[in-house]
C-alpha cells in the first residue's frame, strides 16, 4: 500500500516593509526603510532566488530574517512566526544571509583600516580633538561574545570569568566606526597573542602606513612604539598628564562596543551557534554597525535598547597587565614628556 503523501503547507508571509512604518522598522529590525532596501541592494547577487516556484524566499524577507535575529536573538521558531517561515527555513535563511554580510567583498568595502595619508590625519585631529592625545588613528580593546558550550575543544572557550565566549579584537576610529575586527580566537586567549597574530600587528611593524600614527591600548596589550598603553604607576608631571589623556581618548572604544551590542541584541546573550557560525555573526553585526553609521541610522530607542553602554568593557576588567618592552617603555616615555 502507497503511503500518503502529505502535502506541504505554506504560511502566509508577512510584507513588512509595507505594514512597518520607519520607527516599527528601527526598533525591530534595527534599519529603516530606506536603509533595508539599500542592504538587499548589496546582497541581492547573493541571496535572490534563481526561482520562483515553490515559494522561494525573496532576497527581501531573507534580510529581514536575519536582521530580526541580529537585532533580537529571538528563536529561530519565533522568528519564523513573525515571517511565516518554518524553523528549518529560518535556519538556512539566516546562514546563507550570514555568509554573504561576511564575504570579503562585504568586509573589505565596510570594514577599513584608514591607509590614506589624508584620512589618518583627519582621524588624528578628531582625537586629538577629545583630550589633546597626538598621533592617534584608532584605539583598540577586547569583548567576550557568549557562546554555548561547543562539541570540540570545549575548555579553550571558557574565558576567565567562566562561560564560553569568542574573545573579539576591535578597533574603533574616530567616528565610532569599526575599523578593525578580529572574531575567531575562543574565550582563553589573552588579548595580546590576539593583537600580536593579527594582519593590524603586521601592517604596523611592517611599517606599512604613510604617516606615523597610534594605536590606544589598556594595559593588557604590550606597549610599542605604535600602540601606547598607561603608565602602571604613574609619576607626577607628564606621566599623569598623560594618563588623564589617555584614558579620556580610549573612553571611545568602550562607546563603540556598547552601541555595537546595544543595536544587535544577539552579542549580548548566548550565540545558540557553533564557534565558527557564531564568529560569522559577530562579523555581520561589524559590518552593519558600519553601515548604519555610513547612513546615519539612529540607535534604537528605550524600548528597543539592550544592556547598558560599556558592557563590553564591564566583561573585560581585571585583565592581567603586559609589561612593555624596552623599546616601548622608552618610547613612551618620551612621548610622555614631549607632549604632555
Amino acid at each position: 500500500m502507497a503511503a500518503t503523501r502529505i502535502p506541504r503547507v505554506f504560511n502566509e508571509r508577512r510584507e513588512v516593509l509595507h505594514t512597518l512604518d520607519d520607527n516599527e522598522l528601527l526598533q525591530r529590525y534595527r534599519f529603516d526603510r530606506n536603509s533595508i532596501v539599500y542592504i538587499c541592494d548589496l546582497l541581492e547577487h547573493d541571496l535572490s532566488p534563481v526561482t520562483h516556484r515553490s515559494c522561494a524566499v525573496s532576497c527581501v524577507t531573507k534580510v529581514l530574517v536575519t536582521l530580526r535575529y541580529l537585532a533580537t536573538g529571538k528563536f529561530q521558531m519565533c522568528n519564523g512566526d513573525d515571517h511565516g517561515l518554518s524553523q528549518p527555513t529560518i535556519s538556512r535563511v539566516i546562514e546563507q544571509t550570514l555568509q554573504s554580510l561576511t564575504s570579503q567583498r562585504m568586509v573589505r568595502r565596510f570594514v577599513t583600516f584608514p591607509t590614506q595619508a589624508q584620512d589618518i590625519r583627519r582621524h588624528q585631529r578628531r582625537f586629538y580633538q577629545t583630550a589633546n592625545f597626538p598621533g592617534v588613528t584608532g584605539v583598540i580593546d577586547g569583548t567576550h561574545v557568549q557562546i554555548q558550550a561547543p562539541s570540540v575543544n570545549e575548555n579553550e572557550f571558557i574565558n576567565r570569568h567562566h562561560y564560553h565566549s569568542i574573545n573579539t579584537q576591535i578597533v574603533i576610529d574616530s567616528d565610532d566606526r569599526i575599523i578593525d575586527i578580529v572574531a575567531r580566537w575562543p574565550g582563553s586567549t589573552h588579548d595580546s597573542r590576539i593583537l600580536t597574530t593579527s594582519g593590524l600587528c603586521r601592517m604596523f611593524e611592517g611599517n606599512q602606513l604613510p604617516v606615523s600614527c597610534h594605536l590606544l591600548g589598556d594595559s593588557g596589550y604590550p606597549c610599542r612604539r605604535w600602540i601606547l598603553t598607561p603608565f602602571l604607576r604613574p609619576l607626577p608631571g607628564s606621566q599623569t598628564n598623560y594618563n588623564r589623556s589617555h584614558k579620556k581618548t580610549r573612553n571611545c572604544v568602550e562607546r563603540g562596543i556598547g552601541q555595537l551590542k546595544r543595536r544587535f541584541h544577539v552579542l549580548h546573550g548566548e550565540v545558540r551557534l557553533s564557534p565558527q557560525k557564531a564568529c560569522k555573526v559577530i562579523i555581520a553585526c561589524a559590518v552593519l554597525h558600519n553601515i548604519s553609521k555610513d547612513r546615519n541610522v539612529p540607535m534604537p530607542g528605550p524600548s528597543g535598547s539592550s544592556g547598558q553602554p560599556g558592557q563590553g568593557r564591564a566583561q573585560m576588567q581585571g585583565l592581567p597587565a603586559i609589561a612593555p618592552t624596552a623599546s616601548g617603555a622608552r618610547y613612551r616615555e618620551q612621548f610622555a614628556i614631549s607632549f604632555f
